[in-house]
């Protein structure tokens, strides 16, 4: 039976996945690219946090944003830049190198730093890991963060996409690269605009999920991303809303799923044999029920995706 406290943390964890799911749903809609190396950005935001640890804390959500947004622009620079005009699936094959590349390099440093122990804890902001008790609910600080961070971070992308000239470009950009640039459009300008703001989103899910699980691994936002993956596809890929409603849908739907199946109490993802099933089977049938995405625009509209 699914309690209120139950949908409470499915809120708070469709809040983190929408948060990943706009970042994933911007860089698509401009470089028409799925990035596979998502989880890898809020791996080392997640780290840098772990590594400040003992740093005021916002100097070290600073630090965290910081090195988010500039591993986001130097994976742009040095491996989706080049490839721009080549096949997509060469795009494809880039990111999933990259992201196996960054998860095996954190995994070679715990050989020299901590001789083999895998996992840093993170205290940063560790206040927000406590629950306020309301009546028989306990809702986590980390949760109500997770749903404010998602609210603003949606409200401002909105400003940003609809009220700003950049933002403008963005969206002409999305809707057809090539006629844009002709008609004036910074191409560079708007990717690295583009890149900046989902990397910046990559450090703010990093935070939370840093917050919810005390520590930080080679695997932190591995999973989430691809459960969010899931999710963008599901909802709608060529639409942010829908993407992004698509990635909150599939986060409601994971903690409510994990809430109701046995469980061996180890990590949401891994503890439950049944629940990845579960979601991907309803995935396929949503997807054979409605090809183009749960939330996507039924009939002609416009191309526009973001």
């Amino acid at each position: 039976m699914i309690h209120v406290q139950n949908i409470i943390d499915a809120i708070g964890l469709g809040a983190v996945f929408a948060l990943i799911a706009v970042g994933i749903g911007l860089v698509f809609g401009v470089l028409r690219l799925i990035n596979f190396a998502y989880g890898q950005l809020i791996m080392l935001a997640a780290y840098a946090i772990a590594f400040t640890d003992s740093w005021p804390d916002a100097a070290s959500v600073l630090v965290a944003v910081l090195v988010a947004v500039a591993a986001s622009l130097l994976m742009e620079r040095i491996a989706f830049r080049p490839l721009r005009s080549a096949d997509p699936s060469t795009m494809l094959v880039a990111t999933f190198a990259l992201a196996y590349l960054l998860e095996n390099a954190a995994l070679v440093q715990y050989t020299y730093r901590r001789q083999g122990i895998i996992g840093d804890p993170v205290g940063t902001l560790a206040q927000l890991s406590r629950a306020v008790t309301i009546g028989s609910l306990h809702v986590r600080w980390v949760s109500i963060l997770a749903i404010g961070a998602g609210v603003v971070s949606l409200a401002a992308l909105a400003l940003l996409l609809n009220r700003t000239s950049i933002g403008l470009q963005m969206r002409a950009a999305s809707m057809d690269f090539r006629t844009a640039r002709l008609l004036g459009v910074r191409a560079d300008t708007v990717i690295t605009v583009a890149v900046a703001v989902a990397g910046v989103l990559a450090a703010v899910a990093a935070v939370v999920l840093s917050i919810g699980s005390a520590s930080v691994t080679p695997t932190t936002g591995l999973y989430e991303t691809l459960f969010v993956l899931v999710g963008v596809v599901a909802g709608g890929i060529d639409r942010l809303l829908s993407a992004t409603l698509g990635g909150f849908a599939i986060g409601f739907a994971i903690s409510i799923v994990g809430a109701e199946l046995p469980s061996s109490g180890e990590t949401p993802f891994t503890s439950n044999v049944y629940m990845p099933s579960v979601i991907y089977l309803a995935v396929i049938v949503a997807l054979l029920l409605r090809p183009a995405g749960l939330f996507a625009r039924g009939g002609p509209g416009s191309v526009e995706r973001v």
